[in-house]
């Protein structure tokens, strides 16, 4: 007897159908199936389903009767495939169903046009959504159609396509100009699907850019502004939410529009009190937290209104879902980042080992949060010299997360490191075991720019303001060494040394300082022509370092550099002066006139006869770059 064939492949056999009404039940049958059933879905995508659905978009009559009763099952089954799914997007662009279902925006039948817009506005909740390109008139014009349609789905299409799409500062203001602010302000009246999604497009609207808070400020007289205040007593948690969103949106562009209102400690309990919700609104208001806190003023008040203690509350729920997870380590992290009464509190609360343990966590995003985190409390001094993180399992742990999968975690990883290592040997020494050093050595080679800059800083910091003891002077010169590849080449990777208000020129120059080794003179001499070969500001810099007030002439250690006996030293000083008087930089006549004031050329011409032969050429050929410009 022949085996049974599954029931999913007896149907996908009759969405193929030539016959109208067995197609339509085939349709209904998964769309059926698939509604909420992720397994389900992911099933029916291996069998090739949204293909055969994408089809019956394109062939089907939606002007006719049984062709739009197709119609709308197949744009309903493919809305439900989209929903949580990206597996489900993914197989919907792919199929080229996305413009189709664009098309049918536009049909006679009402039911065709609510179901082809609730299908989009599932596929526009996915990150795989195409873009919406804001900049193309005809494009704009059919958003705004959209919006001003009395259909509450389009209304609602078009709010989904700006929450998904607008994330520039252009795109901002195109959409300010062309009224989408005051549009949205009028669907608050709407109803509670209109005014959610209106309040999360404001917030797109206005997030980060303060000249489109100031005009939205402004409309109705700040009757609109006021709206939104209202909302935030609304007796629905996800409308509170959106509506703090927005209010944090205003605040954080210029605290002067809502200092009247006391609204800061408002929204501070709003969302302290979201956090109970167990779904969405609970995790999302630890990231709006987290953004409403970023400010000293702000921290204090969400300190004295008892914020660490409730994060840590929620946060000894065993069954916290990632994105829960993730939210309350960012929102301890903002509260932790200035104010050391909240680091103390913190650390009071005996969560640091919660903290280590999120280190390890499978969600990459935890472990970035928990990273961001653990830098924070770790800015504390006198926590650290405390000894809260000689723990060699957070050490040991962080050095693990530098070849991380995730970018974003080494990231995280080097920012926690560059603060634990900093000035304290304990942390120093056992980072070096672990074998920190190598680490940090590979990613200064990475191709990601972050990646290399953050782990030129950790270096750093566990370089040079290290300890007597740790690490050895040969560690010193191979950090130096590293910077000095990493500013060779183009202007831009110079401007690295100049980061953080030159942290690194300025601890090279105290490392040349101090240090009676000559290699690492030698390292830090060919580290400075680097950056001496950059534009003008940059070879000023090097002047500066080895000119400043503080170093006398003849008697400073790059004076000494010159008159060294080591035949390496010498030529790698000269190099500096080679670049820094390169006859078509602009300011090179006014940087001679200074090294001659100094002794410095007088230096220089007594090498041109050295007995090593590379000293000899470096001093003439920056003799000869000197006299260009006269002999006096």
């Amino acid at each position: 007897m022949p085996a049974t064939r599954p029931s999913s492949d007896l149907i996908l056999h009759r969405l193929t159908s030539s016959d109208c009404e067995i197609k339509l039940k085939a349709i209904r049958e998964v769309k059926n199936q698939i509604i909420g059933n992720r397994t389900k879905k992911l099933s029916y995508i291996k069998l090739g389903a949204v293909p055969v659905l994408a089809a019956v978009l394109a062939s089907a009559d939606a002007d006719s009767t049984p062709g739009s009763s197709l119609v709308v099952q197949s744009a309903a089954a493919l809305g439900s495939f989209a929903c949580g799914v990206d597996a489900g997007v993914r197989a919907i662009l792919d199929a080229g169903a996305f413009p189709h279902l664009i098309r049918l925006l536009s049909a006679a039948d009402d039911k065709v046009v609510d179901a082809a817009a609730r299908s989009l506005r599932m596929i526009y909740q996915s990150k795989l959504a195409p873009k919406y390109d804001f900049y193309k008139e005809q494009d704009m014009g059919f958003l705004l159609s959209l919006l001003k349609s009395g259909n509450e789905n389009l209304t609602g299409l078009g709010a989904s396509i700006v929450i998904h799409s607008c994330e520039t500062s252009d795109e901002q203001n195109i959409l300010c100009h062309a009224g989408a602010l005051e549009k949205f302000i009028s669907l608050l009246d709407g109803s509670l699907s209109q005014r959610d999604s209106s309040l999360e497009s404001i917030a797109a609207i206005l997030k980060n850019n303060p000249e489109v808070v100031s005009k939205f400020v402004d409309l109705q007289s700040r009757r609109a502004l006021s709206s939104i205040i209202e909302l935030t007593k609304d007796r629905y948690s996800q409308t509170r939410l959106l509506a703090s969103l927005c209010l944090i949106c205003v605040k954080n562009s210029s605290s002067c529009y809502l200092q009247d209102t006391g609204i800061e400690t408002k929204l501070i309990n709003i969302l302290l009190e979201l956090l109970d919700d167990s779904g969405k609104v609970g995790d999302n208001a630890c990231f709006a937290f987290s953004s409403l806190v970023a400010e000293k003023d702000v921290q204090k008040l969400a300190f004295e209104a008892n914020a660490i203690d409730k994060l840590n509350s929620h946060l000894q729920n065993c069954a916290l879902h990632p994105k829960r997870l993730e939210g309350i380590f960012l929102a301890l992290a903002a509260l932790c980042s200035k104010l050391e009464c909240c680091r103390s509190k913190f650390l009071s609360l005996q969560v640091l080992n919660m903290l280590v343990d999120a280190l390890t966590y499978d969600d990459a995003n935890v472990r970035t949060a928990a990273c961001i985190c653990l830098k924070n409390v770790s800015r504390s001094i006198k926590n650290s010299s405390a000894g809260y993180f000689t723990n060699e399992r957070i050490i040991t742990t962080l050095v693990r997360l530098l070849s991380d999968r995730s970018t974003s975690v080494q990231v995280a990883a080097l920012g926690a490191i560059s603060n634990l290592v900093i000035d304290f040997t304990p942390q120093k020494s056992k980072f070096i075991q672990c074998g920190g050093i190598k680490e940090l050595v590979h990613l200064t080679k990475s191709m990601d720019s972050s990646l290399r800059l953050n782990a030129v800083w950790a270096l750093r910091n566990m370089v040079f303001l290290a300890d007597k003891m740790y690490p050895e002077p040969s560690v010193q010169e191979q950090a130096l060494a590293l910077v000095r590849n990493l500013v060779d080449g183009c202007i831009d990777c110079v401007e690295y040394a100049f980061a953080e208000d030159g942290i690194i020129l300025d601890a090279v120059g105290r490392q040349l300082q101090k240090s009676s080794k000559i290699e690492i003179g030698i390292q830090g001499m060919y580290l400075l022509s680097n950056i001496a070969c950059g534009n003008e500001s940059h070879k000023e810099a090097v002047m500066q370092l080895l000119f400043s007030e503080a170093e006398n002439g003849s008697h400073s250690f790059f004076s000494q550099f010159l008159l060294s006996n080591d035949s390496r030293l010498r030529p790698s000083a000269l190099w500096v002066i080679v670049n820094l008087t390169f006859p078509s930089s602009p300011g090179a006549f006014g940087r001679i006139v200074k090294l001659r004031s100094v002794g410095i050329v007088s230096q220089i011409k007594k090498m041109v006869n050295d007995p090593c032969m590379d000293v000899k050429l470096r001093a003439r050929q920056a003799l000869g770059q000197i006299i260009t410009y006269g002999d006096n």
